[in-house]
């Protein structure tokens, strides 16, 4: 036994316990467990218990031990905490001894240097001035000055000092009596001032950033200061310009100018906007002229503007981290200096640039065709459909006149509209980005009109005019074409194209202008005046189908069909009639579901399948039907029955359910008709409909039917 085993983190008593009577028992020995013996087990708790208590008494001595030995430590650590802060206290005291005696000197030697001073400045104004009136004396010889430091380029900035007073003085002599050596001071101000400017290009040259510096803060005090910054400005862009485009080269430029101006000027801030506005108004307005002095390539001419302008709003945002003195808006005022008179005319191009890329793009698409359009008198609006619809008034939609076959042609391409929605869709961009923002929702609404006038109305109106026009007539006597639904899908995926172009474009361009409600609402009306006619056209074509179904019928069904004189010979799957009719709706189906989408095939199959229906209804009421005919009749409804279900509409599935039930009225023994009538398949029909059938079958007289239903 061990004080490690005891001092352990994951020391369990339970578990020790639980090993001491394992290992009594010899479950450490080869044997194993061996049978519980309880005097074993109390003698080997009794040891373990003494041993602990030998352990117990081991550990409170030695902890007895430690604690005093802490108890010492402490004493000693305190006894020389003590003692460190009675020394501490002595060198606080000694420091503020220190501290005043420093100050007593120090007040003695400021009082011995102002002391001083009052002395040295009187006499060095003194030999200054002297030395002045020497210079001076100078100039008032024909010959000019012949001091060594006007003649020396060693002494430059010297020279520049002295010639830099002397001007300062003679402004302040009289005319008359001074106007030579006031007029050889300013020559030899005006000779010096070139030279520093000179030595100025020449230490740019080299790269020496502090003569550069010097020679800044010396010509800081002349008159032609500005001189220096234009020399600076000229030969920072002197070979700087490696790219055709210059755009390339400003961003790197402006940056490594930068860093020298700071270096060289005591005022960076102004001399960086000075080399700013210099690039503006030179560089940056000859490249932006010479981009923009083709007008005839309108195209290009506003892809280059846009593009201009835009990279110029870049450049204008990374320079905007430069300080450019105190001017904040000089670079939005000298964009808008190089671009105000293009941005003025800019709707008036865009506008006439958009109309002809359109009518070009129509143009081409119906000369490609071989089609000469035609003049179409429009309908006049919704309003004028609402008033027609009020006063019962025919509605004029469409040609009145004879049908006009175009060979199958939608006069309708996405491909076409997406062109026109993509220029369109240039047009806002470019609109976005030139126009300010209190022209920007009048420009958008500009370009919206444009394209209303060329898609929906040259383009998708004029195909849905053409396209009532080549509408059969609703009693055929030809099979007919119904190219209508494939204009109706046509134009209803353009619709789609133009509907997220609206919301995706124009709405965040004039979503804040009150002229948004104006837009959603012309559109509104201009769909709407679209969707008309194309309800129209589909309600014509289903009566053409529904008409052609007709004729097929009248030419096809022989009463002999129903009531065949003989119940002799193989029984028929369907009539003739019906092996014509299938195909045809199965074609006119697949048409339906392959040009619209969504509601729209849900509606317009509803509307088709209640007319099928009708159809079907009235023409079996013809006809008189024997037992054996009116098994075909049933065979004919399964077919229309399975056919309708391709339909996937419930309305339509129960109407023809019910048909079936009535064409069962025909079959079912003259006993059970009463029965069938009460039952649940003819539930909710009207008896005079149940009656009109049953009294189309042959025996309803001598079967006595009649009697039999009172």
């Amino acid at each position: 036994m061990s004080l490690k085993e005891f001092e352990s983190a994951t020391f369990d008593p339970e578990q020790y316990i639980e090993q001491l009577a394992w290992r009594t028992q010899g479950g450490d020995s080869k044997e194993g467990p061996q049978d519980f013996d309880a005097k074993t087990m109390l003698r080997a708790f009794e040891n373990t218990i003494e041993e602990l208590k030998l352990l117990s008494m081991r550990m409170e001595e030695r902890t007895g031990k430690l604690d005093a030995s802490i108890r010492a430590e402490t004493k000693n650590h305190a006894k020389r905490v003590a003692q460190l802060q009675e020394n501490n206290k002595m060198a606080f005291l000694h420091f503020q001894e220190l501290d005043e005696h420093i100050n007593k000197v120090a007040t003695n030697v400021v009082h011995l240097g102002d002391q001083l001073e009052g002395v040295n400045t009187p006499r060095a104004r003194a030999e200054e001035a002297k030395k002045l009136i020497e210079y001076f004396s100078e100039f008032l010889d024909d010959f000019g000055p012949k001091a060594e430091v006007f003649n020396d380029p060693f002494q430059l900035q010297e020279a520049a000092d002295i010639i830099q007073k002397l001007q300062l003085i003679s402004q302040e002599l009289p005319q008359e009596q001074f106007e030579k050596p006031k007029r050889r001071i300013q020559d030899k101000y005006n000779q010096i001032e070139e030279d520093l400017i000179t030595e100025f290009r020449s230490a740019f040259h080299e790269g020496a950033v502090d003569r550069m510096k010097e020679l800044a803060g010396i010509l800081t005090h002349f008159k032609g200061f500005h001189r220096c910054i234009d020399a600076f400005i000229e030969e920072s862009q002197a070979n700087t310009y490696i790219f055709y485009d210059v755009y390339e080269d400003l961003i790197p430029l402006c940056k490594k100018v930068n860093n020298i101006v700071h270096q060289v000027f005591s005022s960076p801030e102004s001399v960086m906007g000075k080399f700013v506005l210099n690039l503006y108004e030179v560089k940056l307005q000859e490249h932006v002229k010479q981009k923009l002095a083709n007008h005839e390539d309108m195209e290009h001419y506003l892809k280059d503007l846009h593009e201009l302008y835009a990279r110029t709003g870049r450049l204008t945002t990374a320079l905007s981290d430069y300080r450019l003195g105190s001017d904040a808006h000089l670079l939005s005022r000298l964009t808008k200096h190089i671009f105000g008179s293009y941005l003025q005319s800019y709707i008036a191009r865009e506008e006439m640039h958009l109309r002809d890329r359109m009518s070009e793009n129509l143009d081409n698409y119906y000369k490609g065709m071989n089609h000469q359009k035609k003049q179409i008198q429009h309908t006049g609006g919704l309003q004028d459909l609402q008033h027609k619809l009020r006063t019962k008034t025919t509605l004029n939609i469409g040609s009145s006149g004879p049908q006009v076959d175009f060979k199958g042609e939608t006069f309708l391409s996405q491909e076409i509209a997406l062109n026109l929605l993509n220029e369109s869709k240039q047009a806002f961009n470019r609109c976005q980005l030139l126009s300010n923002q209190s022209d920007l929702s009048p420009h958008a609404i500009i370009i919206f009109d444009i394209l209303i006038e060329y898609l929906c109305i040259d383009h998708i109106d004029y195909a849905l005019e053409i396209g009532l026009q080549g509408i059969p007539s609703s009693e055929p006597k030809n099979l007919p074409q119904t190219y209508f639904f494939n204009i109706a899908g046509e134009a209803n995926a353009i619709f789609h194209l133009l509907e997220k172009q609206f919301s995706d474009v124009l709405v965040p361009l004039i979503s804040s202008s009150p002229a948004h409600s104006d837009c959603v609402q012309k559109k509104k009306q201009t769909m709407e005046q679209m969707e008309s006619k194309i309800e129209t056209g589909l309600d014509r074509t289903l009566a053409t189908v529904c008409g052609w179904m007709k004729y097929l019928l009248d030419k096809e069904q022989k009463k002999t069909d129903f009531r065949p004189e003989s119940e002799e010979g193989p029984m028929r799957m369907y009539s003739n009639a019906c092996a014509k009719v299938i195909p045809f709706i199965e074609k006119q189906v697949e048409t339906i579901k392959r040009c619209l989408d969504g509601k729209n095939i849900t509606a317009v199959l509803m509307e088709f399948g209640i007319r099928f229906h009708r159809v079907i209804y009235d023409h079996l009421q013809q006809f008189t039907y024997n037992s054996l005919g009116a098994m075909l009749v049933i065979c004919d409804v399964n077919e229309y029955r399975r056919l309708v279900k391709s339909f996937k509409v419930p309305m339509v599935n129960s109407l023809f359910e019910k048909l079936h039930a009535l064409c069962n009225l025909l079959v079912v023994v003259p006993e059970n008709i009463k029965s069938v009538i009460t039952g649940e398949q003819l539930s909710g029909l009207e008896k005079n409909t149940m009656m009109s059938f049953v009294q189309l079958r042959a025996d309803f007289k001598t079967a006595k039917i009649a009697q039999q239903l009172r």
